[in-house]
């Protein structure tokens, strides 16, 4: 049974919050599995995570009954079928700066007539057996997230969260910070501006605000939470395991 929970908490705009695995290893999202998050990220834009690793990332997720999301490599028809195929519960695309580009992740997504997706027999369609189950779940319970992280997406935020399919957005703090030229700089007066604009227009709308709260910082992601971000994704894999690490040993030492 295909998940409809995230779905349905998205639509209601409630809190979830969820994780970043980077690192390529069934191991990791077992344990990440086990940490009560609502959802986890495989994210295969920016490290070498395989198709064939990126299915066994789901199936593991998933074996959790937890949501399986894939931050895919880029908007694109072929990239976004693959992850489908492979089983995934959604997709999180990134860099969506205009409405235009948003439908477009939409129609990569979604069957016809909706969308443009081409039919594949694979995991997601229990290889054969399940096309029409799985063809309604996708009409109905497929997660499709935009991720804003450029100030053109800024701009255009109105326009692409109105956008008939696309379920939340969620900002990559990092490159939205360096559209501006200040890579990382939050406390800039730009980058504060830029972070305002999108949260008053969804919380106006009442549409799902994301966030990615990088650093493992219980407190930064507390905030988040009163400022009213309600999809959350809390730290990555690597950087759990290599702060806790350090900071323990900090304090033997």
């Amino acid at each position: 049974m295909k998940n409809k929970t995230l779905k349905k908490k998205l639509k209601k705009n409630e809190i979830t919050i969820g994780s970043w695995i980077t690192i390529g290893h069934p191991a990791i999202a077992e344990i990440l599995s086990n940490a009560g998050f609502d959802w986890l990220t495989v994210d295969i834009e920016h490290n070498s995570i395989d198709n064939l690793m990126v299915q066994n990332l789901i199936s593991t997720i998933q074996s959790k009954n937890i949501a399986a999301l894939v931050r895919v490599s880029k908007n694109e028809e072929v990239v976004i079928k693959h992850v489908l195929d492979a089983g995934a519960d959604g997709i999180i695309v990134p860099m969506i700066n205009t409405a235009e580009e948003a439908q477009k992740a939409v129609e990569y997504a979604k069957y016809p007539p909706i969308g443009k997706r081409g039919v594949g027999l694979s995991r997601a369609q229990n290889y054969g057996l399940g096309f029409n189950d799985y063809k309604e779940w996708v009409k109905n319970d497929l997660v499709i997230i935009a991720q804003i992280e450029h100030i053109e997406g800024v701009k255009n935020i109105q326009k692409i969260i109105s956008t008939k399919g696309i379920d939340g957005i969620i900002i990559g703090p990092y490159d939205l910070s360096g559209s501006l030229g200040y890579p990382g700089e939050y406390e800039r007066d730009e980058v504060k501006e830029a972070l305002n604009k999108v949260k008053q227009i969804c919380l106006k709308a009442n549409f799902p605000l994301g966030y990615h709260v990088v650093p493992p910082d219980i407190e930064l992601l507390k905030s988040k939470i009163i400022e009213g971000y309600k999809f959350l994704a809390f730290s990555t894999d690597f950087y759990f395991m290599g702060d806790t690490a350090k900071k323990l040993m900090y304090l033997i030492k």
